[in-house]
Parts: C-alpha cells; sequence; structure tokens
C-alpha cells in the first residue's frame, strides 16, 4: 500500500520541556471595545489546561486566537513553537495538521456520513489512498466508542455521539495539541462524566496536550490539571484544583458557587453605553 510522501512540518524553535502553547501580553478587540486585556499564559507538554469564566468572560475570544482563528490586537501566542501572530499562510498549514479542534456543536457536515466526516482532515491534508484514510478515521471512531458508526449520518446521531464523532474528527492526525470548546455543554450528566473519561483516556494515550473551554465546574475539576480563571477579559487566577477551590477572590467564589455579581453600576459609564458615547 503505497503512501505519497507528505510535507515537512515547518521549523519551530519546539523542544521537548517547552510549553506547548505560550502566549505574552495578548490583547484583543471586536471594534472599539477591548475583549481581551495583557493575557499571559502557558500550557506545559501533557498538561490538561482548562479555560473558565462566566459568560462574557473572554473564553471563547481566547480560545479563537488560541487557535489562530483570530489575530490579536497586541501580544505573542507560540504555538508548538511557531509563533502565530506572524507566521505565514504555508506554516499556518503544517501547524494545524498538528492540533485538532472539537467545536462546540460538533460541526459535522450534515451530507457527510460520520467516516466521510472524521476523513475530512486526512483529505485536505495527506494524498492517503482512499483504503488507508478510511482505516484510520475507524481506528479514531475505535478510540470514542463509536464502532459501527461510520455509515450513520450526523443527524441520525444523539448529542454525546456528535460530541465523540467531532473528537475523532478532531484526533485523526494524532495531533500533539487538543482543544475543546465547551466539551460538556447539552449533555446529560451520565453523558458529560463519559466524555470527561475519554478526555483522560485521549491524553494518556495519545500523549497529547489538551485545552478544554468550559463553564461546567463539575468537568472541569475531574480533568484539569490546572485552571485559568478568565473574568472581563483578564486572567483572575491560573492554579490547580485545590489551589482554585481555595481562592479568596470574591469573583472567584462567586463563580463557584454560582452566586450572581452585584458589583456597583457607575452611572456615567451606564450613561455613557446607553448614548453610546465613547468613555
Amino acid at each position: 500500500m503505497a503512501v505519497a510522501a507528505q510535507a515537512a512540518p515547518p521549523p519551530t524553535t519546539e523542544s521537548a520541556d517547552a510549553p506547548v502553547i505560550r502566549v505574552e501580553g495578548l490583547q484583543a478587540h471586536y471594534g472599539a471595545t477591548q475583549v481581551l486585556h495583557d493575557v499571559d499564559l502557558t500550557v506545559a507538554p501533557g498538561e490538561i489546561m482548562v479555560i473558565m469564566g462566566g459568560s462574557g468572560s473572554g473564553k471563547s475570544t481566547l480560545l479563537r486566537h488560541l487557535v489562530g482563528l483570530t489575530r490579536p490586537t497586541e501580544g505573542g501566542i507560540e504555538l508548538l513553537g511557531l509563533d502565530i501572530t506572524r507566521a505565514g499562510a504555508m506554516e499556518m498549514l503544517g501547524l494545524r495538521r498538528r492540533i485538532g479542534v472539537a467545536f462546540q456543536g460538533g460541526a459535522l457536515f450534515s451530507s457527510m456520513s460520520v467516516l466521510e466526516n472524521i476523513m475530512l482532515p486526512l483529505r485536505e491534508h495527506t494524498r492517503l489512498d482512499r483504503k488507508t484514510m478510511e482505516i484510520m478515521a475507524r481506528l479514531k471512531l475505535e478510540v470514542v466508542n463509536l464502532a459501527g458508526a461510520d455509515a450513520l449520518m450526523p443527524a441520525q446521531l444523539s448529542g454525546g455521539m456528535l460530541k465523540r464523532a467531532a473528537v475523532a474528527r478532531a484526533i485523526v492526525m494524532d495531533p500533539k495539541l487538543l482543544f475543546f470548546d465547551e466539551p460538556s455543554a447539552g449533555l446529560d450528566p451520565v453523558v458529560s462524566s463519559a466524555l470527561d473519561d475519554l478526555i483522560l483516556k485521549l491524553r494518556e494515550a495519545m500523549n497529547m496536550s489538551i485545552v478544554v473551554v468550559t463553564h461546567e465546574l463539575e468537568s472541569a475539576f475531574k480533568i484539569a490539571d490546572r485552571i485559568t480563571v478568565l473574568d472581563q477579559g483578564r486572567i483572575l487566577m491560573v492554579d490547580d484544583v485545590a489551589g482554585i477551590r481555595r481562592s479568596d477572590n470574591a469573583r472567584i467564589q462567586n463563580l463557584l458557587n454560582r452566586r450572581s455579581d452585584d458589583s456597583e453600576v457607575d452611572a456615567r459609564a451606564y450613561l455613557q453605553r446607553l448614548t453610546g458615547e465613547a468613555s
């Protein structure tokens, strides 16, 4: 079974003990509104980093920057030794062969079978023959406990099956770095717990680093090596689970105990928002 040679990955400064993600001074804007403020973050090889925060905290925006979908206003982002804020199109193409992303809603193509969806990254980034791609895709379906589902269409899958199919597609090229966007959203507790177990299994079986964006506290505490807590676009704290639980920061405790944030309203700022005037 002949396999065509693939292009070599772009040169990087990556070393065995270097962070797989390094973020320094990251700032981001939507128009005139600043949504991320001087974010500094590192993720170690083999680490599961959970990014959590309330609605509007900036966690989804941070994820978009980490996977290279959005360029920052200022600051640097390195993935696997490559500075993606300065990388060209070919360098980013090479990097995307080494990372995987499991999107919140699965993002499977409704007109393709499960197998065709899983094979898509292989078709886009390799010159493997179809039989080899099918074997690789079915192997990953085995990993996520979806053996035998290859001929099904996305509409025939349950919510949990959709999530697992999305994971199979994200890992089909054996990435070194995997991103999850709200993996437990919309799932019942039993299915959510099984997905947490799958994330832990992937880290051990495939020796990968994983970043998970979630608002599910139980899930975060189960899978995280460290947790980054975001609030209004700023990092409040980065620590292990025990450290986060012990935090005396009022906003973190509000998040952990599901209490509303009854901060005082600045009357002048409120009026400016209503009138559309710049602050």
